[in-house]
């Protein structure tokens, strides 16, 4: 294992975040294209579309549960590799899907298969760095990952607009080859081999015996959860606000980027700023700015109807700005006590985190439909929940024997 005071390597971490953004691709660039989708598959309920992009999380965490302890056994490399070709096959059902049934097979697919990349990238970064050193490239990782979510929208809707909805897919596919290649050529295994676990049966009861032991990776991992499941209800219902409840079709894929550079920048300082201060005064601070800004929405505009565009954006922005401080400080937490076993404690992070995250968007989903206040009063309720879990977590980083 690399020391943590060792310097990031930028082509690292431009990998590291070209893997992780395959997800954020599948996930955005469709985001102007749901209801052209909905029409070509026969669905015409907006809040049914909405599955095209909840489901697709529902795949990431399940497929962690596989590769992840794969990854301990076998190694980071060929557990990636598989998810590339799933992904394949998977995009492959959606782009002949001629119902929302099959559409969502494929979606749910297309996660299992993109949980591979992305979870083993952060495997991979635990292998190499800890501490807030770890941390810190994550921060620039995930700043990195930002720009896709920036871009992707935009992207695909010039895409849509020139070649129609299936390009989307092609091009996913294409960046998904180029990223494989890239990282066959270039990233070395990181397991070293004396922490290879031998397969068996019990791999994943006994790594979760070992992952529940840490009362702050646990802690963390549920509040990742409810602050992913907030986000989520936004990232599902941003084109319906945006195009149908403000009118704002052609400028959505534009706004939603910039809401996207709020994150960005914010991460980028966090990589910066948690050498100096720490990652979990960072992300505690950031978490009672977050609840803070959503129970003041909440509270001002209750019982109203949706407020000037501008004011949306602005509350928007700075809830997004507090995100960049959480994300990655947040996994960080909670994988530093566990890098003896970092494959399956990335992939129980991540499917707990991801598995709450998804009936909390649905949840909260159901009821933005006329106006965005039940967006914000989910960030509220989500962001007083995670603050006590901050308090839980305090009192203790490691449950006691039995």
């Amino acid at each position: 294992m690399q020391k943590d005071t060792q310097k990031p390597n930028f082509e690292f971490i431009a990998l590291m975040a070209a893997l992780m953004s395959i997800v954020a691709l599948a996930i955005d660039a469709i985001l102007p294209a749901i209801s052209d989708i909905g029409i070509a598959i026969n669905s015409l309920e907006p809040t049914d579309n909405q599955l095209l992009v909840t489901m697709i999380f529902l795949g990431l965490g399940l497929g962690q549960l596989f590769f992840g302890p794969m990854s301990d056994c076998y190694g980071r490399k060929p557990m990636v590799y598989a998810g590339f070709v799933l992904f394949f096959i998977a995009s492959i059902i959606c782009l002949y899907a001629s119902s929302l049934e099959v559409m969502v097979v494929g979606r749910i697919l297309q996660g299992i298969g993109l949980s591979a990349p992305r979870t083993i990238a952060i495997s991979i970064i635990r292998d190499t760095y800890k501490g807030d050193y770890m941390a810190r490239v994550i921060s620039f990782v995930v700043a990195f990952f930002i720009l896709v979510p920036v871009v992707a929208p935009a992207i695909g809707k010039v895409i849509l607009d020139r070649f129609g909805w299936e390009a989307i897919f092609y091009v996913q596919l294409l960046f998904a080859l180029l990223t494989a290649i890239w990282f066959w050529r270039r990233q070395r295994e990181t397991l070293h081999p004396e922490y290879k676990v031998p397969f068996s049966s019990h791999v994943f009861v006994d790594g979760l015996k070992e992952f529940i032991k840490y009362r702050e990776t646990v802690a963390f991992t549920f509040i990742s959860g409810l602050v992913t499941g907030s986000f989520l209800v936004y990232l599902s219902s941003a084109q319906h606000i945006f195009e149908n409840q403000y009118n704002l079709k052609e400028a959505f894929p534009f706004i939603f980027a910039g809401l996207a550079i709020s994150i960005g920048l914010a991460t980028l300082l966090n990589g910066t700023l948690v050498m100096r201060f720490g990652m979990r005064k960072l992300s505690r601070m950031a978490t009672a700015a977050f609840t803070l800004i959503a129970l003041l929405y909440t509270l001002v505009f209750l019982n109203s109807a949706n407020p000037n565009i501008f004011i949306l954006v602005g509350f928007l922005s700075a809830q997004f700005f507090c995100l960049g401080f959480m994300w990655g400080n947040y996994r960080s937490i909670a994988m530093e006590p566990i890098g003896h076993i970092a494959g399956i404690g990335a992939a129980i992070n991540g499917f707990v985190s991801t598995v709450l995250a998804i009936p909390i968007a649905t949840f909260i989903g159901n009821f933005v439909d006329i106006t965005v206040w039940p967006l914000f009063a989910g960030l509220a309720i989500c962001g007083l929940f995670s603050l006590f879990l901050f308090g839980l977590a305090k009192k203790s980083k490691k449950i006691a024997a039995a």
